[in-house]
């Protein structure tokens, strides 16, 4: 019971930032856009740290399109995955859980693709209901920066953690048979 309060004030939390971001920024622009895919971020990653979900879902299975990574490689994952070690994202991100070289720590490694996917399909989902809303009501130009931001922030880390994760199965498989 605790715990489905303390999403519940998460979720009420989000809306509230939400509404007041939309109240002082507005809802046009760099500014607004950046602000609510942070502000997102944040609220998302307390929702899923709580929820704490197995994520077993056969959605997170590898399919037969995504032909071993190669249609995320077409569309760029590799220039992606360049870009967050030149802003130093890779960097901050092994300093702060640092991967070790065992079964446990990779399952754990592969729980977190899991759900880092989930929170930035839960965020690309928001945001794009503001940005369709915002495209319709003061046009597609005003409504420019929440698509960008959008791709940038959450439909490529989906794809970087679609690409990662069976990769990461690999290694756990042939770590279970050393």
């Amino acid at each position: 019971m605790r715990k489905v309060l303390i999403l519940i004030f998460i979720v009420i939390i989000t809306i509230a930032s939400t509404y007041a971001l939309i109240y002082y920024v507005g809802m046009q622009g760099f500014a607004f856009a950046w602000a609510l895919n942070f502000l997102l971020m944040g609220c998302v990653l307390f929702f899923t740290e709580t929820l704490k979900a197995p994520l077993t879902s056969p959605y997170y299975n590898e399919r037969p399109w995504e032909q071993g990574g190669k249609i995320y490689q077409s569309l760029g994952i590799n220039i992606f995955r360049k870009l967050l070690v030149w802003i130093g994202w890779e960097k901050l991100n092994k300093k702060s859980s640092p991967v070790e070289k065992n079964t446990k720590a990779l399952m754990h490694l592969h729980y977190r693709t899991k759900q880092s996917e989930l929170g930035h399909i839960i965020i690309l989902m928001i945001v794009l209901v503001i940005n369709i809303f915002v495209a319709f009501k003061f046009g597609f130009l005003k409504s420019l920066w929440l698509l960008v931001l959008n791709i940038l922030f959450n439909l490529y880390p989906i794809l970087l953690q679609r690409y990662n994760r069976p990769r990461i199965e690999r290694v756990i498989n042939m770590s279970k048979h050393r």
